[in-house]
């Protein structure tokens, strides 16, 4: 037990260190002429146990952490902050390149009237993002902030302008290109608003231009050094009626994602909403054809992306549902979602004496058929796509989901799902010759309240798995059916104690049939959270908006420290 002892004086210290700083915190002034003083701080640290069953490898440091913490200042118009990270080393799962700390974002910013401008570490969306967005996702640990100075000016009501420029976070440094931005969004009712104020439809236009430049330093291609892309945007509301639509044309931008192709990109996302009383509906839609936007053509996986693609595929919490998760293919893809949602009045046959919600859920991701241009014996450089033109099954996900509460005590959630994943393209982006992955999926969650701050919580899925291959080198490829359980228990409204086993019985290797257990205790108070769990997990991927990253198997004890002021 010589790993458990070690690791627990691993925590103590991190913990003692945590709880001495936060202490400092409260102790700041919070209003008064000083202005006052906000932030966060997260440590996730593990201690690491190698299991060649399970794939989880020798850590050599044994104890990996990644640690941040945001301070921000406000006083009237001005507002500044700074986040500090350190990674000692990074955990497993994470890009090794984040290794060390240091301040990593700092920011300055003053607002008036007229203009709100901001210098340091920016963080700006363009309409949906299929031009730009950055942003900060620390379970993803990803950050393409831009560094350098942001304005915004609003000198007309209803009219917002915006202007950017900066180099984006590269780890603990930044890249080598340089990005710019504009964007206007003009607010038609505001801007006429002695006419159209009090109307009931609301409408919202916008257009932005986004360019990067990075140097042509390849000495067999003739590269663009400017990389333009332009698109625009519009937002109708009436009511409980929501329609958007963007769309985005890109420059030829060669790039190591798409092998070099000098084809221009587009996208075009839309999405319609309505909502009423009990019912509500959602449809979204997307095509996207090379729109891969980095500040550096060379870089790959989520490293300096400059634009978001919006993901049309449910993001699951269910460990079983999230097990096949879905990565936006930047590439290219065609797909949507709908969704309708229900509540049965109470009193009623179906309600029953407390109502009952029920979900409706339908997402598909297809590629597009790329047809080459010009001589189809060397590398492809360019190529044409269709928008009639679809082409193989990446994903599908079919659910319905019910939420009932029986009585004051009693309630539950029941999910079923049908997925389909072309394991080829989302998890190696080739045709590697792998029978795509067909599931059903059940899901029983039932709490029992037995007191205002005390419940019991009981949770069984279970993942039914067709056509897989006999493949042993990689838990990724080939796993069959699985079960979990989940036992919760929250005594009051501070402690919970949970044990989960998470149980691979339909691996085809037999040797890899595992039960994976886990057990976590925590305690909650105020803005402030501590869990400690000791365990197995599964290699996998962990997907946020349809971002990924993989996380590979680990068995070994982890804390977790989450605290705001």
């Amino acid at each position: 037990m010589t790993f458990c002892k070690t690791a627990l004086k691993h925590a103590l210290f991190l913990l003692l260190l945590f709880s001495a700083t936060f202490f400092k915190a409260q102790q700041l002034p919070a209003t008064g002429d000083l202005g006052s003083i906000h932030g966060n701080f997260q440590i996730d640290a593990q201690y690491y146990q190698p299991d060649s069953l399970i794939g989880a490898p020798r850590v050599p440091e044994k104890f990996l952490s990644n640690v941040f913490g945001n301070i921000n200042y406000s006083k009237g118009n001005f507002s500044a902050g700074v986040r500090y990270e350190a990674y000692n080393n990074v955990r497993q799962g994470f890009d090794t390149r984040y290794k060390g700390q240091g301040i990593v974002n700092r920011f300055a910013r003053y607002r008036t009237d007229l203009l709100d401008i901001t210098i340091g570490n920016i963080y700006e969306q363009f309409g949906s993002g299929l031009m730009l967005r950055t942003y900060y996702e620390p379970g993803l640990l990803y950050d393409n902030s831009l560094d350098g100075i942001r304005v915004i000016s609003s000198p007309i009501k209803g009219i917002t302008l915006k202007g950017l420029a900066g180099k984006q976070r590269y780890f603990f440094t930044v890249g080598q290109g340089i990005v710019r931005g504009a964007d206007a969004e003009v607010n038609i009712n505001e801007l006429f608003d002695t006419v159209l104020g009090q109307k009931k439809t609301k409408v919202i236009l916008g257009g932005s231009f986004v360019s990067k430049f990075q140097a042509d330093l390849d000495p067999n291609l003739a590269l663009p050094q400017n990389v333009g892309c332009y698109g625009g945007r519009i937002n109708i509301i009436r009511e409980g009626f929501n329609f958007a639509s963007e769309y985005a044309y890109k420059i030829n931008d060669p790039s190591s994602d798409n092998k070099y192709s000098y084809k221009t990109g587009e996208a075009l996302f839309s999405t319609i909403s309505y909502a009423t009383n009990g019912l509500s509906f959602l449809v979204q839609g997307k095509r996207v054809d090379n729109m891969s936007f980095r500040s550096d053509r060379n870089e790959s996986l989520q490293a300096l992306l400059i634009n978001y693609l919006p993901a049309t595929t449910r993001q699951h919490t269910y460990s079983m549902l999230a097990l096949n998760p879905y990565a936006t293919q930047i590439k290219g893809e065609i797909g949507g979602m709908a969704e309708m949602q229900y509540k049965f009045k109470r009193n009623t046959p179906m309600g029953g004496k407390y109502g009952m919600e029920i979900t409706l859920n339908y997402s598909q991701a297809n590629g597009l058929n790329q047809i080459p241009v010009g001589d189809s014996t060397s590398t492809m450089t360019y190529y044409k796509t269709s928008y009639t033109d679809v082409g193989q099954n990446y994903y599908h996900d079919f659910f319905v989901e019910i939420n009932k509460k029986f009585s004051k005590k009693w309630k539950g959630t029941f999910v079923y799902s049908n997925q389909f994943y072309n394991r080829n393209i989302i998890q190696f982006g080739a045709d590697e010759g792998f029978k795509n992955l067909k599931t059903q999926i059940g899901v029983v969650d039932i709490t029992y309240k037995y007191k205002s701050t005390g419940s019991i919580r009981l949770e069984m899925q279970g993942l039914f798995a067709k056509d897989q291959d006999m493949v042993t080198n990689s838990n990724l490829v080939a796993r069959g059916n699985w079960g979990t359980a989940l036992l919760e228990w929250t005594p009051s409204g501070n402690w919970f104690f949970a044990v989960y086993d998470q149980y691979n019985y339909g691996n085809p290797a037999e040797n890899l049939r595992i039960h994976y257990y886990l057990g976590t205790f925590g305690y909650n108070k105020d803005a402030s959270r501590i869990s400690v769990s000791y365990g197995k997990q599964s290699a996998g991927i962990f997907c946020v908006g349809g971002v990924c990253r993989t996380v590979p198997a680990s068995n070994g004890l982890t804390l977790s420290i989450t605290s705001s002021f």
